[in-house]
């Protein structure tokens, strides 16, 4: 049975448990920002069970771009500490699949693809605190118009680990001038979703040629008044896990993360399952 589709729009006052729902069951595969305000949301790394603790050192060693949040038992499925009824192998929205350092795949279920090796790691992402920015009349651009937030490589060098090493990746929000201040005030209280900005202003001093032409996402416009602000970024393990050529390794697509029911501003990863289902 085909189950109906539902939009991006839909799901905007949805809880954390009926999106994970809607992915789940096929009816969205769309990205997720904006989606389930006030709930922590994850990028993902899917790895065979002998390159994690090389790939733990990583996130360790590069805590802006890789802020760990959650790692699953080998071959376990769930993630108790963020979700209740969490299955990794069916609650993104699209996954990337990886095949020794070759992109394989983008896929929306990777139940095919399990093994009883792989372990999941689980790291902090910037859509976490954007709800936060909204409640203080901080605009965030690609949350108003419908798009995926632009991704930039940058020439930022990270801390090598075993196999793992590589340049950084960032996004990058435009905020008012006179903003930028109290939006770094705000996201230095979210160390679990990347922080304070690493960067203010022109593009050029991060290696990015063209704000206009994001690596991954979409362009959205800087008004005047407008300065680019830029995040440390969870895909920049993406690129490093590539870089490694692991045998396999499974990544969220993009701008599709998983939800967990923990709260935005928790410490730490402690289950909190969500009061409306």
């Amino acid at each position: 049975m085909t189950r109906k589709a539902v939009s991006h729009s839909d799901l905007l006052s949805a809880s954390a448990t009926k999106v994970r729902a809607a992915i789940r069951d096929g009816s969205y595969s769309g990205h997720t920002a904006g989606l389930a305000a006030g709930k922590l949301q994850c990028n993902l790394a899917i790895l065979p069970e002998r390159f994690a603790l090389d790939f733990l050192r990583f996130c360790q060693r590069n805590p802006k771009p890789c802020p760990i949040v959650g790692v699953s038992d080998s071959g376990d499925a769930a993630l108790p500490t963020l979700g209740h009824d969490i299955d990794i192998r069916t609650d993104v929205s699209r996954y990337r699949i990886f095949c020794d350092g070759g992109f394989s795949a983008e896929v929306t279920d990777i139940s095919d693809h399990w093994a009883d090796d792989l372990v999941t790691v689980a790291l902090g992402c910037s859509f976490t605190f954007e709800n936060a920015l909204l409640r203080a009349g901080i605009p965030v651009r690609h949350v108003e118009t419908g798009r995926n937030v632009p991704m930039y490589r940058t020439d930022i060098d990270l801390v090598p680990a075993g196999p793992f090493a590589g340049k950084m990746v960032v996004t990058m929000r435009p905020i008012p001038a006179e903003m930028v201040p109290q939006a770094t005030e705000i996201c230095s209280h979210y160390p679990q979703a990347h922080g304070a900005p690493i960067a203010v202003g022109k593009s050029a001093q991060l290696g990015i040629a063209d704000l206009a032409q994001p690596d991954w996402g979409e362009p959205v416009e800087v008004r005047p008044g407008e300065v680019p602000v830029y995040w440390a970024c969870g895909v920049t393990p993406q690129n490093v896990l590539l870089d490694a050529g692991l045998p396999i390794c499974i990544t969220h697509s993009p701008g599709h993360m998983l939800i967990a029911d923990v709260a935005e501003d928790a410490e730490t990863p402690i289950l909190k399952r969500n009061e409306t289902t």
